[in-house]
């Protein structure tokens, strides 16, 4: 078997010498390619793109769309990163989803990073109590993520969130939690900068938000009352790191007449006691690093 080659590692100063497609074929960089420090965020958008898609996985057009990209370049990416077993394709459909080395990797970075072994104790728990679907969160940079999910015992259950889920702060009760305990610079900053309602609608504008922010940090815990599916709504209490900094959220949802008042304020004080107790055990964790 020939040895790999890979293409050399160019200076800044080669970067901004070489504009002409065919000199950059001709140090081994497929034709148009761009080699600057945007194809990192691509491709990261790229792999989260999909991986709120699995595990039905999602079209070249449908990635292209989500991460703002002309379908030509994510194609090329996506056919890139199909070379290092980062994605792969279904020949069938045309479906990409992400790819065994996705795994590997991660497997790889769950002993330094994975804390949901720690947290499924209490997801489990609220799922058990109420009878709701429970969830564990972590925040991402301006995004919620759901890392557990576990069904209550109620038969009418809510698919809003799920596994791999990617959701803006500041939408479902995980992501307004975890905006609404931000430091009040950061949050500002946050909202002054964001057009939610472009996608989510009037509930989502700055203004609005500020309210439920506001009922947020009054009553400890969010609600969403359906504002991303009519009739499901949720509750969301956030979980501190040893530093104070809302990094994980708790959540439930159901159906309105279960999550409404005048339950409401129980599972929101239940929701409180779980993530305070949370709290307790991962602070100490994270705080060794």
């Amino acid at each position: 078997m020939s040895e790999r080659r890979y293409p050399r590692v160019l200076s800044h100063d080669e970067r901004a010498a070489l504009t002409a497609s065919t000199e950059w074929t001709q140090l081994g960089y497929p034709a148009g390619m761009d080699t600057g420090p945007s194809v990192v965020g691509r491709v990261g958008g790229l792999l989260r793109a999909l991986a709120t898609h699995e595990p039905d996985g999602a079209s070249t057009t449908a990635l292209a769309g989500a991460t703002d990209l002309p379908r030509p370049t994510a194609h090329r990416l996506l056919n890139a990163l199909r070379e290092e077993g980062l994605t792969e394709r279904d020949e069938t459909s045309g479906a990409w989803h992400l790819g065994p080395e996705c795994f590997l990797l991660g497997a790889a970075a769950t002993q330094r990073h994975d804390i949901t072994p720690i947290a499924r104790e209490s997801v489990l728990r609220l799922a058990r109590e109420t009878g709701e679907s429970a969830f564990f969160s972590v925040r991402r940079g301006d995004e919620t993520v759901c890392l557990l999910r576990e069904d209550g015992s109620f038969p009418i259950r809510s698919h809003v969130l799920h596994e791999g889920i990617r959701f803006p702060l500041g939408v479902a009760s995980a992501g307004l939690v975890l905006l609404a305990f931000l430091d009040e610079r950061e949050r500002s900053s946050y909202l002054a900068g964001t057009r939610l309602e472009e996608r989510y609608g009037d509930a989502h504008a700055a203004a609005r938000l500020r309210t439920r922010i506001a009922q947020t940090r009054s009553a400890g815990y969010a609600v969403n009352p359906g504002l991303i599916v009519p009739g499901s709504w949720g509750l969301g209490a956030a979980v501190f790191d040893a530093h104070g900094e809302a990094r994980w959220a708790l959540s439930l949802t159901g159906i309105e007449a279960r999550l409404a008042p005048p339950r409401q304020q129980e599972l929101g004080e239940l929701l409180l006691r779980e993530a305070h107790a949370l709290t307790g055990r991962l602070a100490p964790r994270r705080g060794r690093r």
